[in-house]
């Protein structure tokens, strides 16, 4: 279970896209995930980018814009 905040924002043009690097609960390696910010709570799977085991992917994005990551490894 790894708990993401971001820090350091990469933003697009549109401001409302973040890309965030993060580790992959199962393998650990480094892997970005682009967050959609105009969504203030979202749930998905998404696969690693390295090993493709899927990832519980669930974000928060406070009222500031600024979203908060948590990504779970799934069977």
């Amino acid at each position: 279970y790894i708990i993401v905040k971001q820090s350091k924002r990469h933003r697009n043009i549109s401001m409302l896209i973040e890309s965030i690097k993060s580790n992959c609960p199962h393998c650990g390696e480094v892997i970005e995930l682009v967050i959609d910010c105009s969504v203030t709570q979202n749930d998905y799977i998404e696969d690693c980018q390295v090993c493709c085991r899927p990832i519980g992917v669930t974000v928060f994005v406070d009222e500031t814009g600024v979203p908060e990551v948590s990504l779970l490894e799934e069977t």
